[in-house]
């Protein structure tokens, strides 16, 4: 395997609090040195001066639609849009067809990931099985396999009992329950946000009381049987204060938010977008603002893309009857370059919010740069100017509502396990 030397980068890790202009060396996978002017004979130099040098992003919230939906994405071209956008690490959703509620079709991602894929894939486990809500699936056969969390992500579970029993059961191994929070019921047959919005454009509307009234139960069945929860996709003032009150209260909680919802409202559904259509919905500016301060304020832990590839015809059909999500891979790092621009966050914090965060919120071995550890490693140009071409997309699938958009910093070089795997020529 070759050698390689990352030279003179602006290195941040911030799981060993390092921030410096500094050489990373690699061999045989590993990082073997990390320091000032190291020796480069005999390795390939990567010359990253006035670049950012991170851990490989990291990424807990990914549709990879693989078993069943591979006309949306698989995991060979779901991975290659992760490193194109500089992730070395994806965890994927079990809403697949079969669901992933069982150890042969976790068996199955997992052998798939290791000869098709371009990074690293940890399966997300259903909690129940089929994603019926109706019985849980064997936590602990599951965990026999690394998978380190579950979720019905795409739907909740509706029963508060069974998630009680679930948290019961996940916390003895050390899973964490990652929940989609929302309450059907509220939601009705509700498309975007309720509010001015929705009204004008006589669509029926989402409250933000669903998804709030569904984080309060989550966070009180935590507070209850002590389980680990992480909030997935929080996109509510409510939502927010919930998780920031429970923090406060020394709950085992953690959540995370997406790009979409810290840098769009539903002024984007105007002229019935269905590339702005996703679930929970965009949000009014007031709830942007208070995703934004969460994150500014450490109730955010994560930062995570909730990649929903969906074929054009499953998009191009009314906006009622439109699939919810969007591709977000390769715009989650300038979206989040964005709130460093904008003064929300400092870099150092940035890169947190992509890496060791993430990771450490769902126990996943990666995000860090140590000597000895893993080389997985992301170069960053953050003044690399670009413009989102949707069809240009390495994913399959070209949902996204950026289209168009100019953005600022990119991934210029991603490498998995010592290995260049993305190079931005």
């Amino acid at each position: 395997m070759a050698k390689i030397l990352i030279k003179g980068g602006r290195v941040i890790s911030p799981a060993q609090k390092l921030d410096d202009i500094c050489d990373i060396l690699i061999e045989n996978g590993k990082i073997a040195a990390i320091g000032k002017k190291l020796d480069n004979k005999g390795a390939e130099i990567i010359e990253a001066a006035g670049k950012l040098v991170t851990p490989g992003l990291v990424d807990i919230h990914v549709h990879l639609r693989d078993p069943g939906f591979e006309y949306k994405e698989d995991i060979a071209s779901g991975t290659l849009a992760a490193v194109t956008g500089g992730f070395t690490s994806v965890a994927c959703m079990p809403n697949t067809n079969p669901v992933n509620d069982n150890q042969a079709v976790t068996c199955s991602i997992l052998r798939k990931a290791a000869e098709e894929g371009h990074c690293r894939v940890f399966p997300i486990a259903s909690i129940t099985k089929g994603l019926e809500g109706e019985s849980l699936t064997e936590m602990g056969e599951l965990k026999e396999l690394g998978v380190f969390a579950v979720s019905d992500d795409g739907k909740p579970v509706s029963n508060p009992q069974l998630m009680r029993r679930a948290m019961e059961y996940a916390r003895p191994f050390g899973m964490t329950i990652v929940s989609h929070a929302e309450d059907l019921d509220l939601v009705g047959s509700g498309v975007m946000n309720d509010g001015p919005i929705s009204t004008e454009l006589g669509l029926k509307g989402i409250p933000w009381v669903a998804e709030d009234a569904a984080t309060a139960r989550e966070v009180m069945l935590a507070e209850f049987t002590g389980a680990h929860l992480h909030v997935a996709h929080v996109s509510t003032r409510g939502s927010i204060d919930i998780v920031r009150q429970a923090k406060k209260r020394g709950v085992n909680v953690t959540c995370e938010a997406a790009p979409h919802h810290f840098t769009l409202t539903d002024e984007a559904v105007r002229g019935y977008n269905t590339n702005a259509k996703m679930n929970p919905p965009l949000r009014s500016a007031e709830d942007r603002e208070a995703v934004r301060q969460g994150i500014a304020d450490g109730t955010v832990d994560a930062i995570a893309t909730d990649h929903a590839p969906h074929h054009i015809d499953e998009k191009n059909v009314e906006f009622s009857i439109a699939m919810n999500g969007i591709v977000g891979l390769e715009t989650a790092l300038p979206l989040t370059l964005k709130l460093v621009e904008d003064g929300l966050i400092d870099l150092p914090k940035a890169v947190a919010l992509m890496t060791s965060s993430p990771a450490e919120a769902l126990g996943l071995p990666v995000g860090q740069l140590e000597e000895g550890g893993d080389a997985d490693v992301t170069v960053i140009d953050p003044d690399l100017e670009w413009t989102v071409e949707a069809q240009k997309l390495v994913s399959k699938s070209k949902n996204t509502p950026f289209d168009g958009w100019q953005m600022k910093g990119a991934a210029v070089c991603t490498i998995v396990a010592g290995k260049v795997v993305f190079s931005r020529s």
